[in-house]
């Protein structure tokens, strides 16, 4: 195979599927324009640009991802693997994990979307942080397990029950962003890179299955964020009620 044959493989195939997912879209908005919203030609031209824009970008993100992230996440799990200090995955599954969700394209659409709903409460650099902190952990303790053969049970059970438990204590913003966290930060990037990577590992550690053991990452990063996300809503929520008692406390002392 001839280097612009590999570089245009499967190429029709991304195109195919972006149109499918974007068909329904486009199709509703068109009809709904002609319907209600009845925009001005210069509006309406300039949407439909943008979603052309919108499938160009995609169909070039998602075929780099499935020609370069994929084998390159399968050689450097095999490469990993063959290390004797295999411990050396756990600290690096959690570099890759955060520097993976720092560069994920979903995860910055979202915490945009969160800085400018909450009017700067939450900065969208801080909560970036805070979820490409989760997704290391996700990803460090997806090789710990993948070294000592842990079910993933002891992970996702204990880990929703502290979801569950966090919920009831930080505010009902926090609570919808961190499930919506939790399914953003599972985007391209972590679906590719990290899963493919994970596979490989395990096909390469004696005594692991690649089927019940290098799957689950993307479960575990689908966890981690969402608790990451509620800590952070908890630290905001003492903070201000911190700051409520300490303006309560010189109202007093005004008064008095």
């Amino acid at each position: 195979m001839t280097f612009f044959q590999q570089i245009f493989s499967g190429f029709t195939t991304v195109i195919q599927e972006v149109f499918l997912a974007m068909a329904p879209i486009v199709v509703i908005f068109v009809l709904l324009n002609i319907t209600s919203f009845k925009l001005r030609k210069r509006r309406f031209w300039n949407i439909m640009r943008g979603f052309l824009i919108t499938f160009i970008g995609l169909v070039l993100f998602l075929h780099g991802v499935n020609i370069a992230y994929v084998p390159v996440g399968q050689h450097l799990g095999s490469t990993i693997a063959a290390l004797e200090n295999n411990q050396i995955l756990i600290p690096l599954g959690f570099v890759m994990g955060f520097l993976v969700g720092f560069a994920e394209p979903a995860i910055h659409v979202m915490v945009k979307q969160v800085e400018e709903v909450s009017e700067g409460r939450v900065r969208s650099k801080v909560l970036l942080a805070v979820i490409s902190v989760g997704i290391g952990l996700a990803v460090g303790l997806s090789m710990w397990r993948l070294l000592a053969g842990f079910s993933l049970y002891y992970f996702l059970i204990p880990g929703y029950l502290l979801v569950f438990i966090l919920g009831r204590k930080v505010d009902k913003m926090f609570l919808a962003m961190a499930f919506d966290n939790g399914g953003v930060a599972t985007g391209p990037m972590c679906s590719t890179f990290i899963l493919s990577m994970c596979v490989s590992i395990a096909s390469q550690i004696e005594g692991r299955d690649p089927m019940t053991d290098g799957f689950g990452v993307v479960a575990m990063i689908a966890l981690t964020p969402i608790l990451s996300t509620l800590a952070l809503g908890y630290i905001y929520k003492k903070k201000e009620e911190r700051d409520q008692k300490n303006r309560l406390a010189i109202i007093k002392e005004e008064v008095e």
